[in-house]
C-alpha cells in the first residue's frame, strides 16, 4: 500500500504508520482521514500485525491539528459533517482490535491531540507539547476531544485545557494522565518498539480480549461489566492458544501462539 500523506511499514509483527505532511506539521486534512481509515481497516484484519505504532515524521510534530484552511471553509452543516467524519475515523482506530501506541514526537495539538487520545497508549518525547486550542478559533474540539479528555484526566483537568486552549509540556501531560510515559526524544521510537514487542510476544487473542473487555465494560455498572469479562474469558478457554499457553506453563517452556 502506498499513500500520499502516510508512510507505512511492517516488521516483526509491528506496523509503523507515520504521518507525513512535514510542511504543515502533519495537519489533518480530508486526505489524511481517508488514508488513515484505509490503512486501519486493512490492519484490523492483518493477522501478521500484532501492534500498531503511530507517529509523525521528523522531530517537530506528531500532528499539529486539523487543517485550518478546511475548517475556515465550513458552515454549520459542513462543519458537523466534518466533525462526524473525524470522529468515525478516530473511533475506527480506537476499536480496530489491536493495540495502537501513539509516539508523540513533538506538537500534538487540536486534532493531533485527539488522534493521540484515540490510541490505546501514548508515549511522549520530552520535547512534546500537547493541547486543545480550539477555543482560540471560536470552536470546540470536534474529533472526540471533549469526551476522551475528561475520561483520561478527569473533568476539572480536562476543562482547564479545553477552556484556556493552553499547551502543556510532556511532563505535565504525564502528571495529569494524558500520556503514559515520557522518554528522551532520541529514545522514543526505541521505547515504543520495546513496548510493542512485549505486547506482540503474548497471546494475540488474549490481547484482543483485553481490549474488547475494557471497551465493552468501561461504561457499564460492575455486575454487567464482569459478565462481559466472564463471556470473553469463557470464549478464550475454548481456544488453541489457551491450550498451548497452559501446557507451555506446565512444561516450563515458551509458548508458540497461533492466534487460534
Amino acid at each position: 500500500m502506498t499513500y500520499e500523506t502516510l508512510l507505512y511499514e511492517v516488521r516483526d509483527q509491528l506496523a509503523t504508520i507515520t504521518l507525513n505532511r512535514p510542511n504543515v506539521l502533519h495537519a489533518l486534512n480530508a486526505q489524511v482521514f481517508h488514508e488513515l481509515e484505509d490503512i486501519f481497516r486493512a490492519l484490523a484484519s492483518e493477522a501478521n500485525v500484532r501492534v500498531i505504532l503511530l507517529t509523525g515524521s521528523g522531530e517537530k510534530a506528531f500532528a499539529a491539528g486539523a487543517d485550518i484552511n478546511e475548517i475556515a471553509a465550513t458552515d454549520a452543516v459542513t462543519g458537523q459533517a466534518q466533525a462526524r467524519r473525524g470522529q468515525a475515523v478516530f473511533r475506527l482506530i480506537e476499536t480496530c482490535g489491536k493495540p495502537v501506541v501513539a509516539l508523540i514526537n513533538g506538537f500534538a495539538l487540536g486534532g493531533g491531540c485527539e488522534l493521540a487520545m484515540a490510541c490505546t497508549m501514548r508515549l511522549a518525547s520530552d520535547k512534546a507539547r500537547l493541547g486543545q486550542p480550539e477555543v482560540k478559533l471560536g470552536l470546540v474540539p470536534g474529533y472526540g476531544g471533549t469526551q476522551r479528555l475528561p475520561r483520561l484526566v478527569g473533568a476539572p483537568a480536562a476543562l482547564k485545557l479545553l477552556l484556556t486552549g493552553e499547551m502543556i509540556t510532556a511532563t505535565e501531560a504525564l502528571r495529569i494522565g494524558l500520556v503514559d510515559e515520557v522518554v528522551p526524544a532520541d529514545q522514543l521510537m526505541e521505547r515504543g518498539e520495546q513496548l510493542a514487542r512485549a505486547i506482540a510476544a503474548v497471546a494475540p487473542l488474549a490481547v484482543a480480549g483485553c481490549l474488547e473487555a475494557v471497551e465493552r465494560g468501561i461504561g457499564l455498572e460492575i455486575d454487567s461489566a464482569t459478565e462481559v469479562e466472564a463471556e470473553i474469558f469463557g470464549r478464550l478457554c475454548g481456544t488453541a492458544d489457551k491450550t498451548e499457553g497452559t501446557r507451555a506453563f506446565l512444561e516450563k517452556r515458551s509458548p508458540v501462539w497461533t492466534g487460534r
